[in-house]
């Protein structure tokens, strides 16, 4: 199976390459035989990789651990469902994904376009196409460069394959993280579709809204899968590294939210051509650089370059991949100056009070705020350039520059809705914002009054321009719905329901706007009111926080011998005015490394890697969150008296022996188990970190409902099926005259 997927590894390199070439030849010639032969090909790029993410998915379920890729990043014990989500905690796997859905998303689009935009399709697939070889091209090069380690199926020597694999990284064993990744890729990629029509459309002149009209969607898929991509990967912040917190301005991190800021101010912008026929310069840069900093997303990763907890560490693909960045943003800021003349358009804003303008501003807030974290991601790198020593810039830097920023961006998503294209007269202005501006007013009022808003103005600020854009949106579905009802009569649901559904785009991006309100009011109130203090506790000890009182009633210990870990953790007792809130069960879960010292098996499980599963109750007003960390200095002398011990017997016994090393693994296992038994009894003090989050649920909820509303707008409605039928008639029609 594996030499299968080889093959088809290959055969996918020289497919895409074929793919480029004939999309070439079809374009410049305009012979249909050959812009038909390069769409198929590139169909069969897709079956190819299909084949070989199959092969290697088979290989990793039945741990075939003469793949060194499989070796190295699974086990016979890694449960089921993280042996077939390893593939992409590699480099080598996470590359093939990154071409894998390239070829998804450009078949998809082929597919979609195959009676249109026949004078740029060819363009596009070989834009495609050419990112499809560069990344399938940088996975064959690890054959012929072994130390890039960028080949999926490379194989051990028959005498080096492992009895056992070195395991999945245990940070990476949540359900968070299983998905995560993909998701972050699937974004990074669905923004080449977009791209790579933009530079067709630039190549052959044709900059008017069509290129747009037929990769709207694909842009907005991007955004979907990059925003549940962020979600998700706060969520296992949140839940897993045990700090408290759910955005730490992680490099890599940033690195994902970066295409995410161009990209939404990119799907905004696009509105104004459709309409106006205006911003083309600005729409066609956008995705160049959207599609660039997904290409640095990647980069960043894999580098090596700054230090995450999220990147591969040290590696030789960086250079490629900064070789395709620069390719991609010289060649085509080029190929736009060389278009100016035509992207120019003769409309200009009529008012500075307009949907139009308001989407203007709302792209350059983007942009800022894409400049603030771009500079404090790179700010490492920027000051050793400059200075010789590396300085980078901790969270309070990034909340001074981006905070304000924010707020812009949270009043202008209810300003939107509220004005008209083209111009607004002062009277219906004041209709508009009355009620608005009345509701924001109130809640600043209230946060003053009940909750010492002065004291943290940001978040104040925050919550006014939430409480506005709740509004603004609230009154436009209520007037909305009061006009349909008066038109045709029927319940307020039905007239809502036959509302929203009239105009998916539009209503579903209102209630994007709903769910980003709530997100943001969520990280104001969490960032900005949370409760913390780090107790040492033992046993029956007792401590205060603000208001809640915090028992450490009894340890836990657990042993999963399937998933080779200890688990130490507490019992949490918290009270607020004598009555029980929750009770809270924190643990430290630490796993055997196989990096350990052979000779020292308890040792390794305490110097491998370590997860925090975190205790919480979560409740629409607050999170109770506790995290624990046991202090185990004291089991030194023990854990060292048995490696000691066990080293002494491995001296004694043959290797070959089966029956003398399965005593061993018993009195390993004896020995583990004596140490959890110890825990429970002679309890060790622990490190117990307690939060109170307040509205932390709301960052959760917010990110769910904006996504709802993004995939709301996504789902074709009956007016657009009705257009894509008149569509396919009117290319068959447009073929039946070009024959007679």
């Amino acid at each position: 199976m594996s030499a299968l997927g080889a093959a088809a590894l290959a055969a996918a390199l020289l497919t895409s390459i074929y793919t480029v070439v004939s999309a070439l030849i079809g374009a410049r010639t305009g012979d249909r035989r050959w812009v038909d032969s390069s769409r198929r090909a590139y169909y069969a790029v897709f079956g190819l990789l299909l084949v070989a993410v199959v092969a290697l998915e088979s290989a990793f379920l039945r741990s075939d651990f003469s793949l060194e890729l499989v070796a190295g990043n699974s086990s016979t014990t890694t449960p089921t469902l993280y042996k077939a989500t390893a593939m992409w905690g590699s480099q080598a796997g996470s590359l093939l994904l990154w071409a894998f859905v390239l070829s998804i998303a450009g078949s998809a689009v082929l597919y979609a376009t195959r009676n249109r935009l026949r004078e740029l399709a060819p363009w596009a697939t070989a834009v495609m196409a050419g990112v499809a070889t560069f990344f399938i091209g940088l996975m064959m090069a690890g054959t012929i460069f072994p130390s890039a380690e960028t080949y999926p199926f490379a194989a051990l020597a028959a005498a080096q394959v492992p009895l056992e694999g070195a395991g999945l990284n245990p940070l990476l064993r949540h359900p968070a993280m299983a998905i995560h990744p993909p998701m972050l890729y699937s974004g990074y990629v669905f923004f080449t579709v977009p791209f790579a029509f933009a530079i067709a459309a630039l190549i052959t002149r044709r900059v008017d809204a069509s290129w747009i009209r037929s990769t709207r969607r694909f842009a907005l898929i991007a955004w979907v899968f990059l925003s549940l991509g962020l979600a998700l990967g706060a969520r296992w912040s949140y839940s897993e590294l045990g700090w408290g917190g759910y955005w730490a301005w992680d490099p890599v991190e940033n690195a994902a939210l970066l295409p995410w800021l161009t990209g939404t101010a990119f799907i905004h912008s696009i509105m104004v051509q459709e309409r106006r026929g205006m911003l083309r310069v600005w729409n066609v840069s956008l995705i160049v650089v959207t599609f660039a900093l997904s290409l640095l997303g990647t980069f960043l990763v894999r580098s090596g370059v700054l230090q995450s907890i999220h990147a591969f560490g040290e590696s030789k693909v960086g250079p490629p991949l900064l070789v395709l960045i620069a390719t991609v943003l010289i060649g085509s800021t080029l190929l736009i100056i060389s278009r100016l003349d035509d992207l120019r358009s003769e409309r200009r804003i009529d008012s500075l009070l307009s949907r139009e303008s308001m989407f203007l501003l709302n792209n350059l807030l983007f942009i800022g705020l894409a400049v603030i974290v771009f500079w404090g991601t790179f700010f490492p790198l920027i000051s050793e350039a400059f200075t010789g020593q590396e300085s980078s810039l901790a969270a309070p830097w990034y909340n001074r520059y981006t905070t304000p920023v924010a707020i812009g961006l949270l009043f202008l998503a209810g300003v939107g809705p509220l004005v008209a294209w083209r111009r607004v007269d002062p009277a219906g202005l004041r209709r508009a914002f009355a009620v608005p501006l009345s509701v924001a007013a109130g809640a600043g009022v209230l946060l003053v009054a009940f909750a010492d808003g002065l004291a943290e103005p940001f978040a104040l600020a925050l919550f006014v321009a939430g409480a506005f854009t709740l509004a603004a949106v609230g009154q436009e579905l209520w007037r909305g719905t009061a006009a349909r009802r008066a038109l045709s009569g029927g319940s307020p649901l039905s007239a809502f329901t036959a509302l929203i559904t009239r105009n998916r785009r539009r209503y579903g991006g209102y209630i994007v706007h709903i769910g980003i309100a709530l997100l943001l009011i969520g990280v104001a109130a969490s960032s900005s009111f949370q409760t913390s203090r780090d107790l040492r506790l033992e046993p029956g000890d007792s401590g205060t926080v603000g208001d809640y009182s915090v028992t450490y009633v009894r340890p836990t210990s657990e042993i999963d011998p399937v998933e080779q870990k200890i688990a130490f953790g507490a019992i949490i007792d918290v009270r607020r005015d004598g009555e029980q809130v929750a009770l809270l069960s924190p643990s430290r879960e630490y796993f055997a490394s196989s990096a350990a010292d052979p000779s020292a098996p308890l040792r390794g499980f305490f110097e491998g890697e370590a997860t925090s599963e975190v205790g919480r109750k979560e409740g629409a007003a607050r999170d109770i969150w506790t995290a624990v960390q046991p202090d185990l200095s004291s089991f030194d002398p023990v854990i060292d008296r048995g490696d000691a011990l066990f080293a002494r017997l491995a001296k004694r016994v043959d290797p070959a022996d089966e029956a003398a090393a399965g005593f061993i693994a018993a009195q390993q296992g004896q020995a583990i188990r004596s140490l959890a038994d110890r825990y429970l009894n002679e309890t060790p003090p622990a490190e117990i970190r307690f939060n109170v989050n307040p509205f932390v649920i709301w960052i959760w909820i917010g990110g769910i409902v904006a996504m709802l509303g993004a995939l709301f707008a996504l789902w074709p409605g009956a007016e657009a099926r009705r257009r894509r039928v008149s569509d396919v008639y009117a290319a068959k029609l447009a073929r039946e005259l070009q024959r007679t």
